[in-house]
């Protein structure tokens, strides 16, 4: 059964930093790209940052680039991602995700994390 379980959200004030984490089970974590998505309030669901399964390539959105960093430990089945210089439309619920070879997708139960002074 595929698990994945985000913590490290909360409140930060703008310009403050973050680091989300994931643990990950019940599938092929080390064979397995990963994802973190994000929900802003009022808004559908955006992609956040991707990591190939050796971390060998990373790709992110634009609106995060330059800020945000995603990391892996495959002997810890644990995926990261580093929030540097927040902003208030960071705001939002962030989510990991799992897409399955047939396009499947598995996600967390989220985190929330809210950007505000």
């Amino acid at each position: 059964q595929v698990q994945l379980v985000e913590s490290g959200g909360g409140l930060v004030q703008p310009g403050g930093s973050l680091t989300l984490s994931c643990l990950a089970s019940g599938f092929g974590f080390e064979t397995s790209m990963m994802n973190w998505y994000r929900q802003c309030p009022g808004k559908e669901r955006e992609f956040v940052a991707s990591i190939s399964q050796r971390a060998q390539f990373a790709d992110y959105a634009d609106s995060v680039k330059g800020r945000f960093t995603i990391s892996r430990n495959n002997r810890k089945n644990m995926v990261y991602l580093r929030m540097n210089n927040l902003k208030p439309e960071d705001t939002a619920d962030y989510y990991c995700n799992y897409r399955t070879g047939f396009g499947h997708d598995y996600w967390g139960q989220g985190t929330q994390v809210t950007v505000s002074s």
